[in-house]
């Protein structure tokens, strides 16, 4: 399948529609499958909790837009924080397994490539940091 700024132009539109200020396009067959990989479009306002994935690593890689990535420890307190974007030449993050994070969109019609291994699985109540 072709990734193109038609495909980005939907995905962001229906993002822009949604209640969450979000929107994912799956290029994985289900949900099940042992590597998940999306395109996620992320508009201004969307929020996202500071949680962690205990069983596997996640990468984004910025297609468009700009979004500020933000790490914690424990104990919730800022550890790390890094702009993605094409102004700044960041264009990707690998976040490590079990690390606490979340991010802020900065700009409209955002689009980031994430894939983390597989399958599916909620975030549980122990993987949100309150």
């Amino acid at each position: 399948m072709l990734i193109n700024r038609e495909l980005l132009d939907k995905v962001s539109a229906a993002a822009k529609r949604s209640e969450r200020l979000r929107m994912n396009y799956n290029f994985h067959d289900s949900l099940a499958a042992p590597s998940q990989r999306l395109l996620n479009a992320l508009e201004p306002g969307t929020v996202m909790p500071v949680h962690r994935h205990r069983h596997t690593s996640e990468t984004y890689i910025l297609i468009r837009g700009a979004i500020k990535m933000m790490f914690y420890n424990d104990s919730g307190d800022v550890t790390e924080s890094v702009i993605l974007s094409d102004k700044n030449d960041n264009f990707g993050y690998n976040i490590p397994v079990g690390q606490w994070h979340s991010l802020e969109v900065l700009e409209p019609d955002t689009v980031i490539f994430e894939t983390k291994d597989g399958p599916y699985a909620p975030l549980s109540d122990d993987d949100i940091l309150r």
